[in-house]
């Protein structure tokens, strides 16, 4: 009986080993588009990986791209007959960039894409999944 429990203990350890968990990553337009895909797809679209790691059975890939400069205007208050009235934000320059580390499996194909560096906005899409996932801009 013991035996057959530290069994069953086992297997649901090794199955909850292969799902996947709620991570940062999980759920966003960047998996939705790229999960179970080919990663030369990836690659050709935007670019060879900066450095790639053997680990068994499966690579991991560092990417970096999408380098962008994004020039927000400033911001005034209106004034009670539609003018535009005090500035209440300067202009900025908003340097912008996306850092992934892509998994593959033996067959090339993509099984998980963690982002690791991105800029959210305020609202709408972080600058990766506008980039990377089929997200619209704001």
């Amino acid at each position: 009986m013991r035996f057959r429990m530290m069994t069953v203990a086992g297997l649901a350890l090794a199955l909850a080993g292969c799902t996947t968990t709620g991570g940062a990553g999980s759920g966003n337009a960047v998996d939705a588009k790229w999960l179970g895909k080919p990663a030369g797809g990836f690659f050709a679209a935007y670019g060879p990986p900066v450095s790639d790691v053997e680990s068994g059975s499966s690579t991991v890939y560092s990417w970096k791209g999408g380098y962008k400069t994004r020039r927000i205007p400033a911001e005034y208050a209106k004034t009670t007959d539609g003018k535009r009235g005090k500035q209440t934000a300067p202009a900025r320059t908003v340097y912008l960039s996306c850092s992934v580390q892509i998994t593959t499996d033996a067959d090339y194909i993509i099984r998980s894409i963690r982002i690791l560096g991105d800029r959210k906005t305020d609202s709408g899409p972080s600058y990766c999944e506008e980039f990377l996932g089929d997200a619209k801009a704001e």
